[in-house]
């Protein structure tokens, strides 16, 4: 089964995850990729661990938060420069520069970090 880009639990999911509530936009988003055979599954994977990385990270998980941005990053990729009429270029630019404290090389993490709610991106449709 696909996906499509009206279904309204997929909306209900970008405005989950732009007003910062990430725990239940990845439920709604993993309600939609259990249903999902089509090669979008794969992109609304991504959705989720964009989701839950941010989730980990504003909770100061940053081991976590790490993980899943790199695996977000490495599933929704494929996918730009949109699917599903999400806008993706943008977006992957602006979440690599909201978790630039946690890239690169570390022997540990810092500890004196949170997330800048400025840089969080946000979902949005193509126009």
């Amino acid at each position: 089964m696909s996906v499509s880009e009206n279904d309204p639990r997929l909306a209900e999911a970008i405005d989950l995850f732009n007003a910062h509530e990430y725990f239940a936009c990845h439920d709604v988003l993993e309600e939609i990729w259990s249903e999902t055979l089509s090669d979008e599954r794969e992109f609304l994977q991504g959705l989720i661990h964009a989701a839950v990385s941010l989730f980990h990270f504003t909770e100061g998980n940053f081991g976590g938060a790490r993980k899943m941005h790199d695996s977000a990053v490495r599933y929704l990729s494929p996918f730009q420069p949109s699917c599903l009429g999400i806008e993706l270029n943008e977006f992957l630019q602006q979440f690599d520069v909201c978790f630039q404290p946690l890239l690169g090389k570390h022997q540990s993490y810092p500890t004196d970090i949170s997330v800048d709610e400025s840089l969080i991106p946000k979902l949005s449709k193509n126009q």
